[in-house]
């Protein structure tokens, strides 16, 4: 008998540390699901996801309705709802059309009957079975099937040459095209032009120089029949040919040797000309077009490459740097460097894609195939990756072309004294 009373004892006092567990509980928490389900649910999907759901076509206040986060967390204008207490929910308040600026849904008062259900819902805790966060759906408008189909996406295709009816005209298959144009106009080719005025354009369009009255003279009285060809292959030889076309890629690159109007702290690039240097020598190197790119983009990857190809990342690293504006809050900070890599999708995109990916920052792009997340998807490798430098040649060399520079500075200041401190 005593041992039954101690087992007695024993189940008391575990009992009196087991958590209270009332049997109404579940009956309860079941009530207030169907009570949600019933009489708030269809309110919400009738009078609110219009403008507060991920499937609203504009979203206001940031107020998402039709997930449970989403409910409790609220919009610009602060929480939505306090669970349990209802005289200090807002969403109830906005229901009841208390303030003016609060007063929903805008075409009309509901029901006191749907109200006072809301305040019961509330004062019940907000049960609410919607336990995962809706994603917003991002629409577009583009018709992406459409876009394939146009002229500019379409792969390259090899056309026969068109007839024509100088057959002795065209030197090459683009002729062919030219003249058939022309025909097609009533139109007729140009006479060709006469040693003098050749010779000058051949300069002009390959140098960027005119030639001298030597040079002129010495292919007016060049009577080969390839005196022509010797011309264009001597002047491909030129150093000055890569200077002459190395100039247009270098402004699809927005070549600059400072950055001075993007503010003070950014001024002169010391360095920028190797980049230059680099792609002039490209040119004249007659590198191929697919390296020129990859090299320009990833050749401090590439195996084969070395210090002496590191200037080629110039395309990506003379754009804006706004690391040394350490006095900027960091909101401006990262709009800044925001500005940064759009600077190099647009660089990238319109320079060897011709789109205008930029575009894109902010919306779907008005003419082109393009969405934000095609544009936040190359705006995130910029995002992921950090400048930094690599030395071209040692750190001792670089010391001692510094205090070289500073001494010459010394000795022309001390020569030309306020003048050369004013120029």
């Amino acid at each position: 008998m005593k041992t039954l009373q101690k087992v007695t004892a024993v189940i008391v006092i575990m009992g009196l540390f087991l958590p209270v567990v009332s049997a109404k509980e579940p009956q309860a928490d079941q009530r207030g699901l169907e009570f949600f389900e019933k009489k708030i649910r269809p309110v919400l999907i009738q009078h609110c996801y219009e403008c507060h759901s991920t499937d609203s076509k504009n979203l206001k206040g940031s107020l998402l309705l039709d997930s449970k986060q989403g409910t409790l967390k609220g919009g610009d204008s602060g929480t939505a709802l306090v669970p349990g207490k209802p005289e200090v929910s807002l969403l109830l308040e906005t229901l009841r059309y208390g303030e003016e600026s609060y007063q929903m849904p805008p075409k009309g008062k509901l029901p006191d009957s749907v109200i006072a259900d809301f305040e019961k819902w509330i004062a019940m805790g907000a049960p609410d079975p919607r336990s995962e966060t809706k994603k917003k759906q991002v629409k577009t408008e583009i018709d992406f099937e459409k876009a394939r189909a146009f002229w500019s996406f379409q792969p390259p295709k090899s056309y026969p040459a068109p007839k024509v009816k100088q057959q002795n005209w065209p030197a090459n298959k683009i002729d062919f095209f030219i003249l058939a144009a022309q025909e097609a106009n009533g139109l007729s080719p140009a006479p060709a032009a006469n040693k003098r005025i050749l010779v000058r354009r051949v300069y002009f369009d390959l140098l960027g120089l005119p030639p001298t009255p030597q040079e002129v003279e010495q292919f007016v009285k060049d009577s080969s029949p390839d005196a022509y060809a010797l011309l264009i292959d001597r002047l491909l030889k030129s150093p000055h040919y890569g200077e002459r076309w190395g100039r247009h890629w270098l402004d699809v690159a927005r070549y600059a040797e400072d950055n001075t109007n993007m503010g003070p702290h950014n001024g002169p690039y010391p360095h920028a000309y190797r980049y230059r240097d680099w792609v002039i020598k490209a040119f004249n190197d007659d590198m191929p077009y697919d390296e020129f790119i990859i090299r320009q983009l990833a050749t401090d990857f590439l195996p084969e490459t070395g210090p002496e190809d590191y200037p080629a990342l110039g395309y990506m690293g003379l754009g804006p740097s706004y690391h040394k504006e350490v006095a900027l809050s960091q909101v401006t900070l990262e709009n800044r460097y925001a500005d940064d890599w759009e600077d190099r999708v647009d660089s990238l995109c319109r320079g060897l894609l011709g789109l205008t990916m930029a575009c894109a920052r902010c919306h779907d792009h008005k003419y082109d195939p393009l969405t934000v997340e095609d544009y936040y998807g190359i705006a995130g490798v910029f995002a992921s990756v950090r400048q930094t430098t690599r030395p071209i040649i040692p750190d001792a060399e670089v010391a001692q072309n510094a205090a070289r520079a500073g001494q010459g500075r010394s000795v022309n200041q001390n020569e030309y004294g306020s003048d050369y401190q004013n120029w």
